[in-house]
């Protein structure tokens, strides 16, 4: 499975795939020239919008910063940037699980802006062959845990055309507090395989480094506690091996879906 195109759209009509470097420079570079609907099954304000550089024209999500609901359990204001710290956490993981997402300026102000994924709304992880998935569900499983998801719904779970597995909707992300609420429960207490755990020394590594440019992108995006937690997070998965088990607290998103 190949990692280096995305399914997106041009139109709500117009599926298309593209390479990934040009999908990632369309929705970083580009200009934001209209909102094409409001997605109404969130709590927060979420557009679908058009993005335009050079000849590409791109649908991707826009989360203005000014549109998020106040939460006690996270500082205002600091979802857009939670959405972005996950896309950097996946892209150092070389693992490809969240599409492009730039904290950047939009027609409500700041906000993440990510590449729409084209996909069916009927396949989602309660629908997935799960057995042949196994490979992608480990790494996601293994990615919510580092970035303490406390809202990995089914539906947060997209399939493309390639059978390459998005995740989307990390806003309630990178906590300080333990806070892993997922679906995805199928490995719990089982060993992480090696080639993960590799992965995750790597990144354990960059996080150590202050001058490295993930870890430098992370501070301006997370607090300085929430930062200490993750490395955390991270050197606990390499020291224990195995894939977490669910907490004493809520462990599943509601809806499931």
């Amino acid at each position: 499975m190949s990692f280096k195109r995305v399914h997106t759209a041009s139109a709500l009509d117009q599926p298309l795939c593209l390479p990934l470097e040009q999908a990632h420079r369309v929705i970083e570079k580009g200009e934001m020239d209209d909102e094409v609907g409001l997605m109404r099954w969130g709590s927060n304000y979420t557009f679908l919008v058009n993005i335009v550089h050079d000849d590409d024209s791109l649908m991707a999500i826009y989360k203005p910063q000014g549109g998020e609901r106040p939460l006690w359990d996270f500082p205002d204001g600091t979802l857009c940037k939670r959405e972005t710290a996950a896309y950097l956490t996946s892209k150092a993981l070389g693992w490809g699980i969240v599409p492009p997402t730039f904290l950047r300026d939009g027609t409500r102000g700041i906000g993440s802006v990510q590449l729409f994924i084209d996909h069916d709304p009927e396949v989602h992880y309660f629908t997935f062959d799960k057995l042949r998935m196994m490979w992608q569900l480990e790494r996601m499983a293994v990615f919510d845990a580092i970035i303490n998801n406390a809202d990995r719904k089914g539906g947060h779970c997209l399939l493309d055309d390639d059978e390459h597995l998005w995740g989307i909707d990390h806003g309630l992300s990178f906590n300080a507090s333990e806070k892993l609420r997922t679906v995805i429960w199928d490995f719990s207490g089982l060993p992480i395989p090696p080639e993960i755990l590799a992965d995750l020394g790597n990144l354990l590594a960059r996080l150590d480094a202050d001058e490295d440019e993930y870890t430098a992108s992370m501070v301006a995006l997370l607090s300085r506690t929430e930062m200490r937690m993750l490395a955390l997070r991270v050197e606990r998965l390499v020291a224990d091996g195995i894939f977490p088990l669910p907490g004493p607290g809520p462990n599943r998103p509601w809806p499931a879906v």
